[in-house]
């Protein structure tokens, strides 16, 4: 008999996990339904482990439990949401922020036969009197929960958030856009925005454009990259999405 006394720690399911469980069980079934990303994304360039990203371009598959489940998901889809605001703020600031070629598409690279791509979240082509900034101009997006995007206002992006300035980097160098870029943060709690500009890091880009030429050689020679760390219990160890499968090889 099901122990129903205070304190039991058993609780009847309720509408709501049964509703949640329909929606995250549909996003996880429609994100399976999409073909793997056959390309080194720029996006993924500056993480910390090499391996990992020879992983993510292989799509290797990820440890049992370990894939995107619907919360991120929801959390994925929210942001870009969040993207659709501060783009609809900016234009209405008096921006001229392009996000789409005229045929729809979304800006962005194809290098090394298409094996190194990378999109954009837009240009910003005039800004209004009195900004000051440098155009045409790279504009990349992030929304970020408040104890982050604090941390981003109080240290800059490329301090806090090494990917994310990465990532532009490598968009500034592959696209030609050396003028400083347009970075907005939004924070999800409070939708405060956080404004910086970023100057081209041409050094950085160098840095992970070959890292990305590494990654494709060493895939074509059926070569594994080593690890970031000599530790399992590395926090990019514990973090990585083929934690367990890294750790059973050489």
């Amino acid at each position: 008999m099901i122990n129903l006394n205070h304190g039991s720690g058993y609780r009847l399911p309720t509408i709501a996990d049964a509703i949640n469980g329909l929606v995250d069980m549909a996003l996880v079934t429609e994100r399976a339904s999409q073909p793997p990303r056959r390309y080194l994304g720029a996006s993924a360039l500056g993480i910390a482990c090499a391996r990992a990203l020879q992983f993510d371009y292989t799509a290797t598959p990820k440890d049992p439990g370990r894939d995107f489940g619907g919360g991120i998901l929801r959390i994925f889809a929210a942001g870009h949401r969040f993207e659709d605001l501060s783009i609809r703020w900016l234009r209405a600031a008096g921006f001229d922020l392009r996000t789409h070629r005229r045929d729809g598409g979304q800006f962005g690279f194809s290098a090394a036969g298409g094996r190194i791509q990378g999109h954009i979240d837009g240009v910003v082509v005039a800004a209004p009197p009195g900004v000051g900034m440098a155009v045409p101009a790279l504009w990349e997006h992030k929304a970020l929960n408040h104890k982050s995007w604090q941390d981003t206002v109080k240290r800059s992006v490329a301090v806090s958030k090494p990917v994310y300035a990465g990532q532009i980097a490598i968009y500034q160098g592959y696209l030609d856009l050396p003028a400083p870029a347009l970075f907005t943060a939004l924070n999800k709690d409070t939708c405060e925005l956080h404004h910086e500009l970023v100057p081209f890091d041409g050094a950085l880009a160098q840095r992970l454009s070959d890292r990305a030429v590494t990654v494709l050689r060493a895939t074509d020679a059926g070569e594994l990259l080593a690890r970031h760390s000599t530790n399992r219990d590395h926090p990019e160890c514990r973090r990585c999405a083929w934690q367990d499968r890294c750790w059973r090889m050489p």
